[in-house]
């Protein structure tokens, strides 16, 4: 198992599905969120994807979704995976920061 980074932000419980395609194959798995911030997401998953595996991500919460391009930081096998987000669309920048200030207000 790969040491787990230093996190960027402050990550806050939370439970959303999730869709994560490794871009090179195009291979799909379903994953449920555990907790998210402004830098990344950790995934509940058996078989996650190796560090380092870039991807993308759509996170589907309250009938709305999130899309961002990242990568795997760290790998736990049977357990899920950590994953930084790279880039993404203004909207989901938007999105992202309208989840994360419910969550804090709620903190």
């Amino acid at each position: 198992m790969e040491q787990q980074p230093l996190r960027r932000g402050q990550r806050y419980p939370f439970f959303a599905s999730a869709e994560v395609v490794e871009i090179s194959t195009q291979s799909k798995l379903n994953a449920r969120t555990s907790d998210l911030g402004g830098f990344g997401c950790y995934m509940d998953m058996l078989n996650p994807y190796p560090f380092g595996t870039p991807v993308t991500i759509r996170i589907t919460y309250h009938e709305e979704s999130f899309n961002a391009v990242g990568r795997v930081i760290y790998s736990q096998p049977n357990m899920g995976m950590g994953i930084a987000f790279d880039t993404m669309e203004l909207a989901d920048k938007k999105r992202l920061e309208n989840w994360l200030n419910e969550l804090q207000q709620n903190a």
